[in-house]
């Protein structure tokens, strides 16, 4: 019996986690954010929600989608506080004299 119990609990366990990795993923993937919004837009296209609750879910989504490009992002990239080096062009000239 305690062999059944012990498996039943592992078995749980071992869905629970996977459920938890899932969610969490889902959570930090900015692919997902952007379909939430693009979800709550056709919502609002057909009338099932109206412009407050529309810019409620905007307002989340844009800003899990800054903390999200806040943990990915270089953080020796950041100038100061409200200046990011988001990328740099560099162009070599093969006719250098």
């Amino acid at each position: 019996m305690f062999l059944l119990d012990s498996l039943l609990i592992s078995g749980i366990q071992f869905v629970l986690d996977k459920v938890s990795t899932i969610a969490e993923t889902e959570m930090h993937d900015p692919e997902h954010q952007r379909e939430r919004l693009l979800e709550a837009q056709l919502k609002l296209e057909s009338g099932e929600i109206d412009a407050a609750e529309f810019a409620g879910i905007e307002a989340d989504v844009f800003e899990r989608i800054r903390e999200i490009k806040a943990r990915t992002q270089p953080q020796d990239a950041i100038v100061d506080d409200d200046h990011r080096i988001a990328s740099v062009e560099i162009t070599v000239d093969d006719d250098v004299s």
